[in-house]
């Protein structure tokens, strides 16, 4: 007998060599019915995978992210096997078909152009094996017998990646009816498991993602255990193209991208108001809890880079350039030059925590086919800040930044989640260093009883870190805020301070973002609000209607009342039909139109029309504008 520890620490007995699949079922017959693999002692297996010795089991479902990785693996199987079954005369070949996030896909090397009518048949054909409820079989193979395999195959893709693989690798095959593909799983048990299918796109990619191979034809596609749940998702997905923040940027004409600077966006005056509302309300909060800016410059010597070591561990991600003969580098980061600011004097413990923030332009070399909108850019504004501060402040320090982003987050109605990420394989520094940190990190997060998950290997090459992922109007998240902690950076720069025993001792670092990348939030902000934004962040607040010629005195004098307020006002007296009009301000998500006439010119009152209904409320002019200034007062 071996011992079984299960998640909630509970210890259960069984057989050894039993299967996880038996396993679950002794443990819940039910449960056996979700779950879809397991993780043994932290590593994701099948649940056909025996249990031979004392070991943890965590039982994977679709809840799980590791569990709709197994699901969504085995539907790019499926997917390869349907396009085996139907193309057998087009010389299909296999590449690979991983899970991605919300879905999967597969390369194909076809001699066929598939087309979408291609997608409605190889979907249907999908279907079918799904019904066939075909189990799903692991076989290893020594590396010669594989490479006869798919040799005799004809399958010269699988050929190059066993040739890749180390002498001592695993070689796994999974198999399915007919269909074999080499792969290291995990898999559902069975085809029937994939119960809602969705083939949504077929596009170019390069083998091995490089352009100077063969261009392969990828099918991209979600699966999910229940139909429902996959209608939902689609119908967020419509909803999420009608928000797309590059087509609402321009209907709102807000930024603009071109050939001219790919990944290098322009914002036109629209778009600057948002931006600059969001940098203002940046630098109050940021006064309140006690920081200091600072601007560092955006081109500095390469061996300030080697010392913060960037250059081994980003350099492919800069841009560089040569003044008087010595190399520089365009910063990716604002870190170094922040470091800088706080070396240019000597620090006692009594001006510990010390808090500068920066709105530093940052550039990174993304790969082309990587742009995406203002989502994915080359040049950026990260609102970052660095803390210096005693070891003891640690913990209080990382509460006080929580406290930061839940005001932050808390006005644009951003909910989030919690990622404590850990150390990856490219990292500085040592074991003792990197687990104080973490501890650290964890410690705040559990005093304070924010759930969170973990995120093994995420961190920063220089310190672990707590990632914030916002939660949109539609249910999609975003990585936005970030808190690392940071003890390696003071010591590669021989920071200190002047501790109360008149001795130097080393400061310790957060590095934290609230908006991340000010561009980029303000892409999530269009698809949040669908261009609709409150109206304090609105680029246009009040739009004014004048019903004829004779009225528009009146809308002028109501205009300069308004905008000697502050608030952003147009008046519209083009010879034009006011209900064409007030059409095209409701198009342009202006939040208040007001339309005046003789009654309203007589009694100094506007009818308001709010974005989004369909009446309109008579209100004294004075009345409106006092609401209004309250609302942007108090950013509701």
């Amino acid at each position: 007998m071996i011992k079984i520890t299960l998640k909630d620490g509970a210890v259960r007995e069984t057989a050894a060599d039993t299967t996880v699949l038996d396993f679950v079922k002794a443990c819940s017959n039910s449960l056996a019915k979700k779950v879809l693999s397991a993780k043994v002692n932290g590593k994701t297996v099948d649940l056909m995978t025996k249990l031979t010795e004392d070991c943890s089991v965590e039982f994977l479902t679709f809840e799980d992210a590791a569990g709709k990785w197994t699901l969504r693996h085995s539907a790019s199987h499926i997917l390869a096997q349907a396009v085996k079954r139907l193309y057998k005369d087009s010389n299909v070949k296999l590449a690979i078909g991983p899970a991605i996030d919300n879905g999967f896909y597969y390369d194909f090397d076809i001699e066929k152009q598939l087309t979408s009518d291609d997608l409605v048949k190889i979907q249907k054909e999908m279907e079918k094996i799904v019904k066939e409820n075909l189990k799903i079989v692991r076989r290893e193979l020594s590396r010669a017998d594989a490479l006869a395999m798919f040799e005799e195959q004809g399958e010269i893709y699988k050929v190059e990646l066993i040739q890749d693989l180390p002498e001592d690798a695993i070689i796994s095959l999974y198999e399915q009816g007919e269909f074999v593909d080499l792969c290291a799983g995990p898999h559902a048990i069975s085809t029937g498991k994939v119960k809602a299918i969705k083939l949504q796109s077929v596009a170019g990619a390069y083998w091995r993602g490089s352009e100077k191979n063969k261009m392969l034809q990828r099918i991209y596609g979600t699966a999910f255990e229940k139909k429902a749940d996959l209608d939902e998702y689609l119908a967020m997905l419509e909803e999420a193209a009608k928000r797309d923040h590059r087509k609402l940027g321009r209907e709102l004409d807000l930024f603009s991208l071109h050939e001219e600077g790919p990944g290098f966006p322009f914002f036109h005056p629209n778009g600057m108001v948002i931006r600059n509302e969001l940098i203002a309300y940046w630098r109050e909060v940021h006064r309140e809890f006690g920081y200091q800016e600072i601007q560092t410059p955006m081109i500095l010597n390469r061996k300030l880079w080697e010392q913060s070591g960037h250059w081994d561990h980003y350099k492919d991600n800069m841009y560089f350039t040569k003044i008087d003969g010595e190399d520089y580098a365009i910063k990716p980061m604002n870190c170094p030059g922040g470091i800088i600011v706080y070396r240019t004097q000597q620090h006692s413990y009594r001006e510990l925590p010390l808090r500068t923030a920066e709105l530093g332009l940052v550039h990174r070399h993304e790969l082309s086919g990587a742009l995406h909108g203002l989502m994915r850019v080359r040049n950026f504004t990260q609102d970052d800040a660095h803390i210096f501060m005693l070891p003891s402040q640690i913990e209080d320090e990382i509460q006080k930044v929580i406290d930061l982003f839940d005001r932050i987050y808390n006005t644009f109605g951003l909910e989030y989640r919690a990622e404590l990420s850990t150390r990856p394989d490219d990292s500085m520094g040592s074991d003792e260093i990197w687990e104080k940190a973490t501890d650290a990190l964890r410690n705040a997060l559990d005093k304070r009883g924010l759930k969170y998950v973990v995120n093994e290997g995420d961190g920063a090459f220089y310190g672990p870190k707590i990632d914030f992922h916002l939660k949109d109007s539609i249910g999609r998240t975003w990585q936005c805020g970030t808190i690392q902690l940071d003890m390696l950076m003071p010591e590669k720069f021989d920071l200190n301070y002047i501790g109360e025993d008149g001795q130097k001792h080393r400061p310790v670092m957060i590095h934290r973002v609230v908006y991340g990348s000010i561009e980029r939030f303000i892409g999530i902000l269009i698809e949040n609000y669908a261009g609709a934004f409150p109206v304090w962040l609105a680029p246009i607040q009040i739009k004014i209607l004048p019903i004829t010629d004779k009225h528009a005195d009146y809308a002028y004098e109501l205009k300069k009342k308004i905008f000697d307020l502050g608030m952003r006002v147009e008046v519209d007296d083009r010879n034009e039909k006011v209900g064409y009009k007030m059409r095209e301000s409701q198009m342009k998500k202006i939040p208040y139109i007001l339309v005046v006439g003789d009654q309203e010119v007589e009694s100094k009152q506007v009818a308001v029309r709010k974005y989004g209904e369909q009446d309109s409320a008579v209100m004294s002019a004075d009345a409106f504008i006092a609401d209004v200034l309250e609302k942007i007062a108090t950013k509701a």
